[in-house]
């Protein structure tokens, strides 16, 4: 009887040190990143949380640099939400339609818009449950627009920050919305927003896909895939 008691007890406690162990690495992994990546912030050119939103609607299966040479143009083109909502859907298609799914992207810019104007007055709701409930937009571009223009701590899951979570260790799983909350669990809400751009930053740089440059990296020793696969130049 004494030991049925005890033991869920223990495990507690076992599980409870690995968890204190494992935030302790996780932020020491960050610092070093903030220290190696101190100008690290988003990729995607916006003035407004507007063109935030719509940058990230087309960020959706394209490249950042991509979806920059696009809106610089786009958006001066499209200043407001009734500017998208006027214009003709296949002449919206043609103005992104280097940045894929164009079809798909416009309906969904179009229809963001439409509830833009319709519920909040034209303007992007400063809330994160609201954002998500925008057509076209997800956990990813909710967390990209409420934590750079808003401040609202968040944390956006891209396929960097996907394969760099699982390489350290941190998860074992593709599923964006598991990884999230993992992160939320392992760091501080000060360092929610900032640490999707370090990921970004550093799996651009240092831990790039197929060819990782472990000899290079400032994380190496806290990271459990230290040499595995690693190609160097």
């Amino acid at each position: 009887m004494f030991f049925e008691q005890i033991i869920p007890l223990f495990l507690y406690l076992v599980n409870r040190g690995g968890m204190k162990s494992e935030k302790k690495r996780a932020e020491k992994i960050f610092q070093i990143l903030k220290e190696e990546y101190p100008e690290a912030k988003p990729a995607l050119n916006y003035k407004t949380p507007f063109e935030l939103l719509i940058a990230t609607i087309l960020s959706a299966q394209c490249t950042d640099e991509r979806v920059n040479i696009v809106t610089d143009k786009l958006f001066k083109k499209y200043k407001k939400p009734d500017d998208y909502i006027k214009v003709k859907s296949e002449e919206l298609e043609k103005d992104i339609y280097s940045t894929g799914f164009y079809k798909q992207k416009a309906k969904s810019i179009k229809n963001c818009c439409r509830e833009l104007i319709e519920k909040y007055g034209g303007k992007v709701p400063a809330d994160f449950e609201a954002l998500t409930k925008l057509p076209g937009v997800g956990r990813k571009t909710a967390s990209v627009v409420a934590g750079n223009a808003f401040g609202i701590p968040s944390i956006a899951v891209d396929t960097h920050v996907i394969r760099l979570t699982n390489l350290l260790g941190f998860v074992e799983t593709s599923d964006p919305k598991k990884i999230e909350f993992k992160l939320k669990e392992l760091l501080p809400e000060d360092l929610w927003i900032v640490s999707s751009h370090l990921l970004m930053s550093h799996g651009r740089k240092i831990c790039i896909a197929r060819r990782p440059k472990c000899d290079e990296c400032s994380i190496s020793n806290y990271c459990p895939s230290k040499n595995k696969n690693t190609v160097t130049k």
